[in-house]
């Protein structure tokens, strides 16, 4: 079984789903006690936070950058950045190791190829949403991303960082975030991709007026299928 490394912390609260569900899938696979080789570096989340909100991406790739390369010193055999939104200096990141990055982005866009997916509503916070990245690799594999409006964009924002990264679950929250869905569907959107790994805690992807692709899933299974390669076991992963 390969090593897996964890760049956490961003939230916490989405790093201890991926701690579980890696671990979780791992057993299903493998069967009785087993569980995962992994190495996770969880950070001080309020200092990304302030470099996001600062706009020095410079520095916060720098600072995952150094964080990846003391994943693979430690060991791991692959590296995975546990939040959509820093996939942003995801090339800068990967340029700091040698090991595979696993790329959140490529890894979702492949589940929606699959199950004929070309036009998901994009929920994630507003970095991911508007920056442009997040589309722009989604393009390269044929699938066109749709964003909410405005205020939309600026609701969904505030939910995943004023109540999810804080372990916050609302049904007020849940109720507006699946009218935004609603609102998407009616203007042609045909599933969504819950792109921000905090989302998972409020919406169920398969409880959705649309299909739905939870990246956090994703890029677990994805993480595992790298790290039981060579044990003759990979399973896919469903939407």
């Amino acid at each position: 079984m390969r090593t897996i490394g964890l760049i956490g912390g961003m939230s916490f609260e989405s790093s201890a789903v991926y701690y579980r569900q890696i671990n979780e899938m791992v057993r299903d696979q493998l069967g009785g006690l087993s569980s995962a080789e992994v190495l996770m570096y969880s950070v001080n989340f309020a200092e990304i936070v302030a470099l996001q909100k600062a706009g020095r991406w410079d520095d916060a790739a720098a600072r995952l950058g150094d964080v990846a390369h003391r994943l693979q010193v430690a060991g791991a055999e692959c590296v995975l950045i546990c939040t959509n939104t820093m996939h942003l200096i995801a090339p800068e990141v990967a340029a700091r190791i040698s090991v595979p990055l696993i790329h959140i982005i490529d890894e979702t866009a492949a589940a929606l190829k699959a199950a004929g997916s070309v036009k998901p509503l994009l929920l994630a916070t507003r970095y991911t949403m508007e920056h442009g990245f997040y589309a722009e690799r989604m393009a390269e594999s044929g699938v066109s991303v749709m964003v909410p409006g405005p205020e939309d964009r600026t609701v969904t924002h505030d939910i995943i960082f004023n109540e999810l990264c804080a372990g916050i679950i609302k049904d007020e929250s849940r109720r507006k975030l699946n009218a935004i869905i609603e609102r998407a569907k009616a203007d042609g959107a045909d599933s969504v991709i819950l792109g921000c790994t905090e989302i998972c805690l409020i919406l169920d992807p398969n409880a959705l007026i649309l299909p739905g692709f939870d990246t956090t899933t994703i890029h677990a299974q994805a993480a595992v299928d790298f790290a039981l390669a060579d044990e003759g076991v990979r399973s896919s992963c469903a939407a």
